[in-house]
């Protein structure tokens, strides 16, 4: 079995910050992160051994009782910072500043006076972080929910890990169903993910199925093994070795190996040498 490495994969600048701020913290215990810091596993555990305290992503309303609560890479909406503010917290502040962009994009465009068509997945931390600022907007997760609405201005931006198949279905349905309205469109899709999904692309034609490792919460990762099974490729999303099963790989002769934004290095690396214990062979090794 050959297995195939995508050119880009893994960790994204954004979160590798994130860590390297945290990392400097001297005393984990007197810190809350609100929420996870990244939707991976293997990081969330690194962090509970030490010491961190954490308040699940579906019960942030309550204010953490450390002094200290961290924001998390998917960033919060102002008005979320004000809250934790008021209540006497000191914040240490980990939001990407890709994730920053998006926020910034949709108060500009409300600034306009339009409604904001936020296109992502709807209760997603950092979209929750997004529309918290925001008046008049509605959250499309597909085309399918797109309608006709009554506002003479809209504007368009989205989740930093959008597909882009999917911000152009919406873009279209939005221009088809409102041919009435001054439609403006901002691109907040990060970077790093436009590279992690042009580089799986170009493996899709090489490989027979495919292996995506990251968390089973990152939307970035899920989107990645989405696209693979649009192209009809068989995709296994792992969170780490011990998930392989080797009788799925049966029959394949050359395999993909690619990686959310979240995902560490040596949780790719441990994936990658359990694809070569199963069925050792020529490869291709991860840069």
């Amino acid at each position: 079995m050959k297995v195939l490495v995508a050119e880009v994969m893994g960790m994204c600048f954004g979160v590798r910050d994130a860590l390297k701020i945290i990392e400097k913290v001297d005393d984990p215990e007197a810190v809350t992160i609100h929420g996870e810091l990244v939707h991976n596993e293997a990081v969330l555990h690194q962090l509970e051994e030490r010491g961190f305290r954490m308040t699940a992503e579906a019960d942030r309303r309550e204010v953490p009782r450390t002094p200290l609560v961290l924001i998390t890479a998917h960033g919060v909406s102002n008005a979320e910072r004000q809250r934790l503010e008021s209540a006497g917290k000191r914040l240490i502040d980990t939001t990407c500043p890709l994730v920053e962009r998006a926020h910034e994009a949709a108060l500009k465009l409300q600034a306009e006076g339009r409604h904001v068509l936020v296109i992502g997945k709807r209760g997603h931390v950092e979209v929750e972080g997004v529309v918290g600022d925001l008046h008049s907007y509605d959250v499309i997760q597909g085309p399918e929910e797109v309608r006709t609405w009554p506002h003479a201005r809209l504007g368009i931006m989205c989740q930093t890990t959008a597909t882009a198949r999917l911000v152009q279905e919406v873009r279209q349905a939005v221009a088809e169903k409102n041919p009435h309205a001054d439609v403006r469109f901002l691109d907040t899709v990060c970077l790093p993910t436009k590279e992690h999904q042009r580089s799986l692309e170009r493996l899709l034609g090489q490989v027979e199925a495919m292996v995506v490792v990251g968390g089973r919460n990152s939307n970035n990762t899920r989107e990645l093994a989405a696209r693979c099974r649009e192209h009809g490729i068989p995709a296994l999303h792992v969170q780490g070795a011990a998930d392989l099963d080797p009788e799925w790989f049966a029959g394949y002769e050359t395999v993909g190996l690619t990686a959310g934004t979240s995902t560490p290095d040596a949780v790719i690396a441990e994936v990658w040498r359990a694809l070569l214990a199963l069925k050792p062979t020529a490869v291709e090794a991860p840069a």
